[in-house]
């Protein structure tokens, strides 16, 4: 298969880590990068240390979301190789006949915010694939209101393709193998975020979104310091349960079982770079012999969150490539397509 050439959209703690490990990957070349102030194109391939080195910084507070500052420019505009927009998703969208693939690595907090970025695409007439990262239940049907658009567009979509949603939604189809019926799914998470926490506030404010008191519209209004208190008040230690990720709808639409029995819940550390707890994916089922079983898959604790969430979601981009090739377009979950290393 021919070199990938892929773009991010969005540079915050998802998008610059996907930068980073795409130069550890044989077949994939980084050639368009933004954020909501500017974009870096290089058609022979990003130079991605440069790149991630301009816009390191710190993260101010924008409209309740983290934006990369650095010296007199803000986010990718810093970058020798950037040039400032004020259209960045618009500008990424002008260089689709140039992109086999696009990692839309946007805030999740508006529902619908990411259906109509993917939706501006196929408009666009972008032929190729689309990928996320989204945590969400709800979006899933968005975007399956929005497959015979993406069909006639030629854009095969990959939905939910990080960690979990993606990583351990294809765990959980591969153990659900051994049974006959499955009765639940249960996906139980750990992360530790200390050194990485600052450009991943916009992930720990989705998260937030979950703890008893918050919703979405709650969560998206939190400032940086607001934050800060939430997470003072439970001693940097954040703990969920019965989460809204979208794993529930991607096991039913993939025939597992039913997304009510499907629970998701984990632990955030966000003073520590060690694990609060080892993630786990246990389905449990009756086999063909009557029997009743548990199949339990674990991550080791020292795959850090971008090992997991990153790694996968490039996967997932590489073996969409493969089926946008032949012609296969539409929306898929990660419990139908395995990623490819």
């Amino acid at each position: 298969m021919n070199d990938i050439r892929f773009a991010v959209l969005g540079t915050g703690g998802i998008g610059r880590r996907t930068l980073d490990i795409s130069t550890e990957k044989e077949g994939l070349t980084p050639v368009a990068a933004c954020d909501r102030h500017g974009i870096a194109v290089d058609h022979d391939g990003l130079d991605v240390d440069e790149l991630l080195a301009a816009t390191a910084g710190n993260v101010a507070s924008d409209g309740g979301a983290g934006v990369k500052q650095h010296g007199e420019q803000r986010g990718v505009a810093a970058s020798a190789q950037a040039r400032p927009t004020e259209t960045p998703i618009d500008d990424i969208i002008a260089e689709g006949d140039s992109l086999d693939a696009v990692l839309i690595a946007l805030p999740n907090l508006e529902h619908d915010f990411i259906p109509r970025v993917a939706e501006r695409f196929a408009e666009s007439g972008y032929e190729g694939v689309l990928v996320d990262v989204l945590k969400r239940s709800r979006v899933i049907g968005m975007l399956d209101d929005r497959e015979e658009t993406f069909q006639e567009a030629g854009i095969t979509f990959v939905c939910g393709a990080g960690a979990t949603p993606g990583f351990l939604t294809g765990a959980a189809v591969l153990a659900a193998q051994s049974f006959v019926e499955v009765e639940s799914v249960d996906i139980w998470w750990g992360v530790g975020l200390k050194s990485g926490y600052q450009d991943n506030r916009g992930t720990v404010r989705e998260d937030i979104a979950h703890l008893d008191g918050y919703d979405i519209e709650t969560a998206r209004d939190l400032t940086d310091e607001e934050i800060e208190t939430v997470i003072e008040e439970h001693d940097g230690l954040l703990e969920f349960h019965d989460m809204e990720h979208a794993d529930d709808v991607l096991l039913e639409r993939a025939g597992i079982c039913d997304a009510e029995d499907v629970t998701v819940g984990g632990k955030l550390d966000a003073r520590s770079d060690e694990k609060p707890t080892t993630t786990t994916v246990s389905v449990t089922g009756r086999t063909f012999d009557g029997e009743r079983g548990t199949n339990t898959f674990e991550l080791g604790d020292d795959t850090s969150m971008a090992a997991n969430v990153n790694g996968p979601a490039l996967g997932y981009l590489r073996a969409a490539v493969r089926r946008n090739q032949t012609g296969d377009y539409g929306v898929y979950g990660p419990a139908e397509i395995m990623p490819g290393f």
